[in-house]
Parts: C-alpha cells; structure tokens; sequence
C-alpha cells in the first residue's frame, strides 16, 4: 500500500492552498468584542435612566395631586361618617368612643413597644424607609420569613389612616406614591414625637374605641399610665388586626400577639431580659374587664343601631375599612321612619308589650328598589352598640307567612292553578312518612277552594299543594327569592322556613311589585377620602310571572280583610294591601309542659305598592319559663305591622294593583275568582258553569250566559286589555307580555289616588270583628324539628 508521507510534495501543496485560504479571512480583533459590550452596557444605562426619569416624572405626577396635609385630619379619630337616605349625618366613626393623650401624657413605654412592633427605624429615617421597603419587598417576592416588618412607617400608616382609603383594591402604584410623598411632607413638618401621637391618638382598636387611651380604659378600666408592661404590650398589639387582636375577640390571637410585642421590644433594646420574662408569664385576662360593650351616647345612633350594624359589615364585605378609611357612607336608612319604629317597640304608647323580655324583630324594604327603609333589631337593648339583630337572624322559622312563598305561588306558577282550584283538607300524613299533619283546631274542613285555603291558613291544603308541585321545584322558586340552603328542605318546610325579617320582606316585595326581586341593600354609595365614588343600587331580577304575582296579592287581600282571615288585625281602613300571617307552636314532646293555645312565634308580612314590612314577635328563650305567646302576644305581630304601615304610608300614594291581560275573572259563589286564560281550571270551569246552568232558575241562568260571555271574549283577546267584572272597582289596563324579563306592567298603578281615598265596595276592608282562629297552631309530631304552624 502506498503512503503519502509529509514530505511528499503534492501533500506540502494542498496544505499551503488550505493555510493560504485562512490568512485571507478577516481576524476577529479583541476591540470589536469590546465595542459591542460596551455598546449593550451603554444601552441598558440608558434605558435605566430614562426609566428612572419617567418613573420620576410619574411620581412626581402622583404626588402633584395628592391630598393637601392639615392637622385636623391627622389629629381626628375615626373620620367616617354616616349618612341617612336625606343625606343628614348620623354619627361620625368613633367620634363618641375616642379619648386623646397630650404628648406628655404618653408612657414611654408605650412609646417603646409601638415603635418596637411598627416600625423599628422610626427615629432614623426620614418618613419612607427605603431599606424596609426593598427588605419588605424581597420578603414577598421570596415568601420567606425573615421576620422583617411591613414595607410602610408610622409615617406611611398615619398618613393613610388620615387622608386615603384602606380598601385593598385602592392600593395603587398611585396611591403608594402619595402616601411617600405625603409621609416625607410629614416628617419634615412635624416632630417624631408629634407624630407617634397622633398615630397613638388616632388607631381603631375595636368595639368602637378610637385611640389607645380609649382602649385602655374599655379593656381594662384605667388610665394607660397605670397599665404594666404587659397590658402596654396588649394594647400596642391590637391595631395591627383589632378584631383578631383584642382579649375579648381572640384571648389566644391576643396573647401570641402580646408576646410577639414583647420580643420586639427585648430585641430593639428596650427591656430586659427578666422585665420581658416577668410580663410574658402573665395571663393575657390579667386584669382585664368582664366582656362588655360600649354605650352607645348618640341618640340617632343608638336608633339606628341595628341598621349600622349591617352597614359597617356590608362596607366590609365590599372591601373599605369603615374605621380607618375617612370615608362618606350614604345609607338608604330613612331616619323618621326608623324612629317611628323603635318608638312602636320600645314605649307603650302604640301597641302594649306584657314584659321587658318579649322581643320584636323587624325589616322594611322598599319594593321597588331593593332599599332597606329601616330596621328593628329588638327592645328594650339600652345603650349597647351594636347588639344582637334578631332581624337579620335565620334561627326562627316563619310559620305560615312560608305558604304563599313554597307552596301556592309555585303551583299558580308552574302548575297554572287558578284561586278557585279545589283542594282537599282531610286526614293527612306527610308524604313518605307517617307523620300526621294536622292544624290548630285539629279539624278538617273539606273540599275547599286554594283561596278560601290561603286565607284561612289551612295546613293540609299547603302541603298538598306542594307535593303536587314538588320540592325540587319549589326550593328552586323561593332559591330566586333569597331563601338559599345547603340542603334539600322537606315537606314540612312548606309551613315554616327558617328565614329572617329581612328575608321574608324582601321576598314579599316581589309581590308587591309584580314579579320581581332585588337583594335588600343598606348603601347607597360611598366616598372615600380622596373623591372617588361608587353607587351601589341594587339590580332587579325577574324571578316570576305578573300572573302569578297578581292571584297571591289578590288572595293576600283577603287575608286582612275577609271575616274568615287570620290577618283581621292588621287591617288599614281605605289602604290597598296584602298580607300574611304566620306562628309556631310547641312540639309534640314539650307541649305538655306550656298551657294549651300558645305559640313559640308569630310572624306578619304584609305589603303594598310602596313598602314591604315583616316583623317578627317572641321569646329569646321560648322553653324557658312563662317565654310563651298566648293569643294575645300572638296579635302584636299584625298591630306592629299595622301602626307602622299605617305611620309609613302617609302622603303616599295609595293605589290598587293592575290585573295583567292573561289573568282572567270569574264569579264563583259570590266570589271574585282568577284564572290563567288556557289554563286546566278554565276548561273546568267553563263545563260546571254549563252544567250549572241547566238546573238553575232563570235569573241564574242570564248571570251564567254573562259570565260565559266575558270568558270567550277575554280568551279570544289574550293579549289585549282587559275588562274588570262589574264589581271591580276601576277598569284595568292590561299588562305587557307574561315571556317578557322586564317587570311587567302590572306593577305599575292602575288608579292613582291620594290616601284618603278608599277601595271600592268589593275591595273595602272588612269590619267585622276578626276570626280568634289563625289557623296557625298545628303541633307535628315531636320527631320533626319543624315547629310551625297555620
């Protein structure tokens, strides 16, 4: 084989072309590297400043329109304010519960564990802590725990107390900016330990205290100067998270916190190591006062009580701090009637209360918007702020006021049943049970009609009424009301569901209103501190037919004004109203124990076209001692509705309700009847009118042809106008589409009158003296929980 050495020539020829080609290429000089970094340092240099710059120029952007700094702001605690639905102020936030320290009056040592705990370089920076802020912000970014505190001073945090809002959302690169510019102002016009006073003068720290020389004296009956060490360190602790803070709320919350108070102070050189060992080993009760309340020293405030109860809870739920955001909060409370309504309760100057312990509960929704009017959380309270509110409490059913809710409005919905529908009140056990139903007079009354049934509050009727229409379906009509459960309700639940006042007023206001139901809103809208506004009406949702509205309004009446009617009481001479009573008697297994004839509650919810009223009557304790309602207490529900609806309805407009175009009229044994026009029970009725007619006399026989006549032609003309029978007591005008999602026309006024004028001859409210049978004491078997009655 042959092989080409080295030195062969051809070999020496191609390695001199190769060599050649290389030394033609260009040389990459070291320079050229150099450039191009040099050239992408420049760039990134570049591109930091200008980001510097607009970030500068941003900043100072912000800062331009930040809040001008004054002292009132930074000296006055708890700056909300509340306002009624007149736009009048009720009380300003704290204002009432607020004691300020001068700054000699300051403990040191309260000076050491605030600085210690909030904001450990306080004396050294400038208002902004740019090294905390970095170290904050790594923390988060990291999720590491380096046991550094939060990014804002004293400073930052006085300032936002003072002038912006602590709504999460509202914590804008913008209004970061400010509140740097802002805290920066501060320092340079203010001494630090102006500053530490005003922010000690200024913190919420819970039940309605303002400032720390308050809360000294709330939890623990003294001046801060005579608290010890651990009691400073409770109360430093506290503004952080009142609510989870304090001894009351969360003794073992309290406690960690006091200690991690204690560690900051030990660790910023402030106490000793036997001063912190000493204060650390007591218990966090110690020295603390029995749980109590504040007293609530501002008479609308105290009135309007359990209204701002739920107030200041739905501003939270909407994300503003009521107590530190400086904000207007216009509520949708009408302050005369709020006072009519306590005044009702708490005097016997309108309706008599046998004792002190019989409580009232009571809610009133304008049906037209959603707007709850007023609210009765109890009486006889005192000065308590913010009590108990048995008006917004779930754990009471509501008797038979359930019945038009569960039970006949879904089966005139769903099923088309007309007010005379035939129903049967016999022996009766819930289905899939052997429970007997049974009502208060543990009587049956036969083949009835669904009216006659409704008015009288017969229990069997409902419950088959809502077997046929079934529990699936009638859970989901009252689901569209408000009345939401976790789980399936039962049978009984069509004679009592557990609900509030609230609840059930603003149920019934869809009723009232022909259909459709808004959730019960406090707030009209809020202001924060730096302008911003927002509305918060509340949106109706269309959750029945105007038919279906219309037949239960129309049966209501009959409630307060039929002599048979369970609601007789509650009767306002000359006003256009609808209503419905409801009680709860004993079970089975603890009847013996309370005489015959009482009941645990009573409900009445009752509405027209302008407000709908629910109030609720009983015992806190209903099995304690005498805590039972007898037939008189039971009555106190529909006179509390009465002397307020009465109060109310003053230079309102008073009219009747508009029948809609598909709900068609029949007289049946001297009974003005509705019917859906298509419906089963119009075929029905139309062949037992004609059977009627074969064996009736003469005069019978024109009344029946007249009768038949009005039906064809109402049939024929679905969807026009249509004519009221001749006992109506104005021509109606018809309503727009049933498929329609708007709220039909039906809740629009018919005959607009002023309220001294009167119903018409079949519309006027009866005199005759009111049945003493409710129809509202049924007592289930004591293996059933439901207690209701009617």
């Amino acid at each position: 084989m042959f092989i080409m050495s080295k030195q062969d020539p051809k070999y020496s020829r191609v390695n001199r072309r190769e060599q050649e080609q290389k030394n033609k290429r260009p040389k990459k000089h070291p320079r050229k590297k150099h450039h191009v970094l040099s050239t992408v340092l420049w760039s990134l240099l570049l591109l930091c400043i200008v980001v510097v710059a607009a970030g500068a120029t941003l900043f100072f952007s912000y800062a331009r329109s930040a809040p001008s700094l004054n002292e009132d702001s930074l000296k006055n605690p708890g700056a909300t304010k509340v306002y009624d639905a007149s736009n009048k102020k009720i009380l300003t936030l704290g204002s009432q519960n607020a004691e300020t320290l001068k700054q000699s009056e300051i403990p040191q040592q309260l000076k050491d564990a605030v600085v210690s705990i909030e904001d450990r370089r306080f004396y050294e920076h400038d208002g902004v802590d740019i090294k905390r802020t970095v170290g904050a912000a790594f923390s988060n970014f990291t999720n590491s725990s380096s046991g550094l505190q939060g990014g804002s001073t004293l400073d930052q945090q006085l300032i936002k107390l003072s002038f912006f809002s602590t709504k999460k959302s509202d914590q804008t690169l913008k209004r970061k900016s400010q509140e740097a510019w802002m805290a920066r102002k501060l320092d340079k016009t203010y001494s630090k330990d102006q500053i530490l006073t005003f922010y000690i003068n200024k913190v919420f720290m819970g039940y309605s205290s303002y400032g720390m020389q308050a809360a000294s004296k709330f939890y623990y009956g003294k001046s801060i100067k005579n608290l010890d060490l651990a009691q400073i360190a409770v109360i430093a602790g506290i503004p952080n998270a009142p609510s989870q803070y304090n001894p009351y709320s969360n003794p073992k919350l309290a406690l960690a916190r006091r200690n991690e108070v204690l560690d900051a102070m030990l660790k910023n050189k402030k106490i000793s190591q036997a001063q912190h060992d000493e204060a650390k080993n007591k218990d966090i009760s110690d020295g603390l006062l029995p749980y109590h309340q504040n007293k609530q020293k501002n008479e609308k405030a105290k009135i309007a009580d359990p209204y701002l109860k739920q107030v200041l809870s739905e501003v939270k739920k909407k994300g503003y701090d009521p107590y530190g955001a400086n904000l207007k909060i216009y509520t949708n409370i009408d302050m005369d009637v709020q006072k009519r309504l306590y005044n009702i309760a708490n005097s016997n100057d309108y309706v008599y209360f046998p004792d002190k312990k019989l409580q009232v509960a009571s809610t009133i929704v304008n049906p037209n918007n959603g707007k709850v009017v007023a609210m009765l959380g109890g009486r006889k309270n005192g000065d308590v702020t913010y009590g108990l509110n048995r008006a917004v409490q779930t754990d009471r059913t509501n008797g038979s006021t359930a019945k038009p809710l569960m039970d006949y409005a879904p089966a005139i919905e769903y099923l088309d049943w007309a007010t005379y529908h035939s129903l049967k009140d016999e022996k009766y056990t819930y289905p899939g049970t052997n429970t007997q139903l049974n009502d208060f007079d543990n009587q049956y009354k036969g083949t009835m009609t669904l009216r006659d049934a409704l008015v009288q509050s017969r229990n069997v009727p409902a419950i088959k009424t809502l077997d046929a229409v079934g529990i699936d379906k009638a859970q989901n009509f009252i689901g569209k009301l408000g009345f939401k459960y976790k789980k399936q309700l039962e049978y009984q639940n069509g004679i009592g569901l557990p609900s509030s006042t609230l609840q059930n007023a603003a149920a019934y206001s869809a009723f009232a209103n022909g259909g459709t139901y808004y959730k019960p809103s406090y707030i009209n809208r809020i202001e924060t501190a730096d302008g911003q506004v927002n509305d918060y009406s509340s949106k109706g949702k269309h959750v029945m037919q105007s038919s279906t509205a219309y037949m239960i309004t129309d049966i209501l009446k009959g409630v307060i004004t039929s002599p048979m009617g369970s609601g007789t009481r509650a009767q306002i001479p000359g006003l256009y109203q609808a209503g419905k009573t409801g009680t709860n008697a004993y079970p089975d297994d603890i009847s013996d124990k309370f005489p015959e004839d009482v009941s645990m509650d009573s409900w009445f919810n009752g509405y027209t076209k302008n407000y709908s009223v629910s109030v609720w009557i009983g015992y806190d304790h209903p099995y304690q001692g005498n805590n039972y309602l007898d037939k008189a207490s039971e009555r106190l529900a529909q006179l509390t509705y009465k002397e307020i609806m009465s109060y109310i309805s003053q230079g309102k407009t008073n009219s009747d309700w508009s029948r809609p175009s598909n709900v068609l009229t029949k007289q049946l044994n001297g009974v003005r009847e509705l019917y859906l026009a298509g419906s089963p029970d119009q075929s029905m009725m139309k062949d037992e009118s004609k059977n009627s007619s074969r064996s009736s006399e003469k005069s019978s026989s024109k009344e029946s042809s007249s009768e038949e006549s009005e039906i064809s032609s109402s049939s024929s003309s679905e969807s026009s106008s249509s004519s009221e029978d001749s006992n109506s007591s104005s021509e109606e005008t018809s309503s727009s589409s049933e498929d329609s999602s708007e709220p039909s026309s039906s809740s629009q006024e018919s005959s607009s009158t002023e309220p001294s004028s009167t119903p018409s001859s079949s519309e006027q409210p009866s005199s005759s003296q009111p049945s003493e049978n409710d129809g509202n004491n049924s007592q289930p078997s004591s293996s059933e929980q439901q207690q209701d009655s009617e």
